[in-house]
């Protein structure tokens, strides 16, 4: 079964996450997604299989969070969304996809609830 990793190499959850994976044999494809950030479509089907909102998978203690205004009341998921399609260091990471589900690798051992085996 294929298994996507959503990674930053400079993150040592997301490194942890993928050593893990590695360890139980599997070899995931692995998306830096600073370098190919997800698209609008991607970054919605991401929060489906997440079960989440937006507001649960940005990374609120960055810079850009408070440089966009995205504290204040009234902050819509919508421009959630487009803050983190536009600022993909605001998406929380690693994301580990496998069978239509997905997992935030915090901690890493919670990504193994959706991998075979």
């Amino acid at each position: 079964m294929k298994v996507t990793i959503y990674h930053n190499p400079r993150c040592s959850k997301s490194r942890q996450t993928l050593a893990l994976l590695r360890e139980r044999g599997v070899d995931p494809e692995v998306i830096e997604y600073l370098k190919t950030p997800p698209d609008m479509a991607t970054l919605t089907g991401l929060l489906k299989a997440l079960a989440m909102p937006a507001s649960d998978l940005i990374r609120s203690g960055e810079p850009e969070y408070r440089a966009l205004g995205l504290a204040g009341e009234g902050t819509t998921e919508s421009r959630l969304l487009d803050a983190m399609v536009d600022n993909p260091k605001l998406i929380q990471r690693p994301i580990v996809v496998c069978g239509g589900q997905a997992r935030l690798g915090r901690p890493p051992e919670k990504v193994l609830e959706i991998i075979p085996g």
